[in-house]
C-alpha cells in the first residue's frame, strides 16, 4: 500500500455530524501500524514500468511527494541506479521507508512548504497524494513541480475524479480502510487548463483500477 498524506491545514479537525475526523497525519501514522499486511494491496508494476520507460534518461534524480513508506516507486528507482528523494508528512511512514528503502533521502514536510533548486530533477512522482491537497494549492504546486524539474522531464501524478468521488468537483472526506479521509479535485478539463498555463505537456491521461478504486493517472512533461 502506497498512500500518501498532507495535514490539510485550518482542517485539522472537521466536524460531520457528531463525528470527528482526524488528521491525516494521524490516518496515515495509523496505516503504518499495519503497513506490511497491506503491502500487496495496490499493484501498480504496469504504470510504474510505462512511466519509467517513458523517460529520457534511464539514471538520474526522482522526487517522490508522498513517497510513503517508498514502496514500489522509490525502491524500483534506487533498483535501476537512480538517487531519491522522498517527501512525506507521517514521520512512521518515513520510519517504514528507512526500512524498506535505506537509500532514499527522505525529508519530513507538507509538499506546499519544501523548496528545492531549480532544474534538481529528472522525474517527480505524486502518486495518491495531490488529491490530499485543497484544489486551491494545486496550481501553485504544478508551478513548484515545473521549476523544480530538469527540461525533458516527467511528472506522474494521481488524481481523483467523478469515478473515484461521484461528484465532477469534490471537496470533502471519503472513506478509505475503515478512515474518513480528505480529498479535493477540480474537474478533468479545468486541471488541463492548470497544467498547460504552468508551461507543461501533457504526455497521457489514463483511467486506471488498482486495488479497486479508480483513478485518474497523468504524465506531464516540460519542454526541453
Amino acid at each position: 500500500m502506497t498512500r500518501a498524506l498532507y495535514l490539510i491545514k485550518q482542517k485539522k479537525y472537521s466536524r460531520k455530524g457528531n463525528t470527528v475526523k482526524n488528521t491525516l497525519q494521524e490516518i496515515y501514522d495509523q496505516f503504518a501500524a499495519t503497513y506490511d499486511q497491506s503491502r500487496g494491496l495496490f499493484d501498480m508494476s504496469e504504470v510504474l514500468n510505462s512511466f519509467y520507460r517513458a523517460l529520457s534518461v534511464k539514471k538520474g534524480r526522482l522526487l517522490d511527494m508522498g513517497c510513503g513508506a517508498g514502496e514500489p516507486f522509490a525502491r524500483f528507482f534506487i533498483d535501476h541506479g537512480w538517487a531519491v528523494t522522498g517527501v512525506d508528512f507521517s514521520q512512521q511512514m518515513l520510519e517504514l521507508a528507512a526500512k524498506y528503502v535505506p537509500e532514499m533521502q527522505t525529508i519530513r514536510a507538507d509538499m506546499r512548504e519544501v523548496e528545492f533548486a531549480p532544474d534538481k530533477f529528472e522525474a517527480i512522482t505524486a502518486i495518491y497524494s495531490l488529491f490530499h491537497i485543497p484544489i486551491n494549492d494545486h496550481a501553485a504546486l504544478f508551478a513548484k513541480f515545473y521549476r523544480w524539474l530538469c527540461p525533458q522531464g516527467k511528472v506522474l501524478f494521481t488524481y481523483a475524479t467523478k469515478e473515484y468521488t461521484g461528484s465532477d468537483e469534490f471537496d470533502g472526506y471519503k472513506e478509505f480502510m475503515g478512515q474518513e479521509l480528505y480529498y479535493s479535485h477540480k474537474r478533468p478539463a479545468a486541471l488541463w487548463d492548470d497544467l498547460k498555463d504552468t508551461g507543461f505537456n501533457i504526455e497521457s491521461r489514463d483511467y486506471r483500477k488498482i486495488g479497486g478504486e479508480t483513478f485518474l493517472w497523468v504524465t506531464v512533461s516540460k519542454p526541453g
